[in-house]
């Protein structure tokens, strides 16, 4: 097995390798002192969870796979994308959020402020995507819901 596979899967990255990692890099750090504060735990849950059903979701309504390598064959614009256009990546900023206040780590939030540019672009390169492939359509969605925050941004 490639030692880099792992990181190639957003998923598996954010919701398995780094919070080992950053949980071993915070006990190496602050041994006794590391303390999980359970006010972080929700955030957890909820982006994974919204990560999790909003992919099944999409994929049961749109066709396609995960990612981009299969696209979607039909736009999905029920449920939680009546939302928001990017349910599944906001579910990982949740994710790493909640990581971030479980650990109170400020390694955590700095991996978090380093992902949302990264996200930011391939959302960018995503809607591009989507409007090659359902047009008029696609953009008519956009103008209905926000891409991250439901009615704010």
């Amino acid at each position: 097995m490639n030692l880099a596979s792992p990181f190639k899967s957003t998923s598996t990255r954010t919701f398995l390798v780094i919070p080992v990692l950053l949980l071993a890099v915070e006990w190496l750090l602050r041994r006794e002192q590391l303390q999980l504060q359970p006010f972080g735990v929700p955030l957890l849950i909820w982006g994974y969870l919204q990560y999790r059903l909003s992919g099944m979701y999409r994929t049961r309504l749109g066709g396609g796979g995960p990612g981009f390598r299969n696209p979607p064959e039909r736009l999905v614009t029920s449920g939680i994308f009546a939302f928001t256009r990017n349910p599944m990546y906001l579910g990982h900023l949740l994710f790493l959020a909640g990581l971030a206040l479980t650990l109170q780590s400020y390694i955590g939030a700095a991996l978090l402020l380093l992902h949302i540019p990264w996200y930011q672009s391939r959302v960018t390169r995503d809607e591009d995507r989507l409007r090659g492939l359902f047009g008029a359509e696609f953009l008519d969605y956009t103008r209905r819901v926000k891409r991250w925050i439901p009615y704010a941004v």
